[in-house]
């Protein structure tokens, strides 16, 4: 693994939005890195991009070693909107939700993150990085500026990602979505390595009743007023 540069690091400011899936993070996190001008990481498409590579592969999920060698080999490039994996476009196919499933139990394995972390912290570059996923603002960036835990009901949540998921031409059952989410949920905030949970000076904030707009607005002022700034 590359080391990071600590005189880059430091001098890049950081905002990290950490969350349940489907909280909206990701959609959020983008508007708020366009409105400053600043890169943005979208930690999930990484743990995503690991359990499409090991699906290609035939690795099982409950196969550690195997899934980090997986990590650590990773082949992908972000560019713009687009995800590459292996040189092939699959921005679309990692957002199924039988990839979205052994991501989340993939990302349970300390070998697994360790592998990713590098790759995460070197996003860090001037003039600044918003980083969403679950511990941003706990394990990868712990000195960041501004930390955010984006919450909101299961329900919402479930019905953003059937929209979502029906916007892409990707049939999805409500029922269904609610059952997995609910796992999931269970699985990151109970996992012995790096569990969901908001950093101990993270701001929660739940969008159940907040359009996009209005989560990043709130998102803005909390950076507008912080110390940091």
């Amino acid at each position: 693994m590359t080391s990071i540069d600590p005189i880059v690091t430091s001098a890049a400011p950081v905002i990290t939005i950490d969350g349940p899936t489907a909280s909206g993070k990701g959609t959020v996190a983008h508007r708020v890195a366009k409105a400053l001008g600043w890169a943005v990481l979208d930690s999930g498409a990484l743990y995503r991009l690991t359990a499409l590579a090991a699906i290609n592969r035939g690795v099982d999920a409950a196969d550690e070693p195997a899934v980090a060698r997986v990590a650590e080999t990773l082949d992908v490039r972000f560019d713009g909107p687009h995800v590459y994996l292996e040189g092939a476009d699959v921005g679309h196919e990692i957002r199924r939700e039988a990839v979205g499933n052994f991501a989340s139990r993939v990302a349970a394995f300390p070998g697994v993150r360790q592998a990713l972390l590098e790759r995460q912290r070197a996003f860090r570059l001037l003039p600044g990085l918003v980083a969403d996923g679950r511990d941003m603002g706990t394990v990868v960036f712990p000195d960041a500026s501004l930390k955010v835990f984006l919450v909101a009901d299961v329900v919402a949540r479930a019905e953003r990602r059937r929209k979502q998921l029906i916007e892409k031409g990707i049939s999805a059952n409500l029922d269904d979505l609610l059952r997995d989410m609910r796992e999931r949920d269970a699985r990151d905030t109970q996992r012995a390595t790096a569990p969901l949970a908001p950093a101990a000076d993270a701001h929660v904030l739940d969008s159940s009743n907040l359009t996009i707009a209005e989560t990043v607005q709130a998102i803005l002022d909390l950076w507008q007023a912080s110390p940091t700034h």
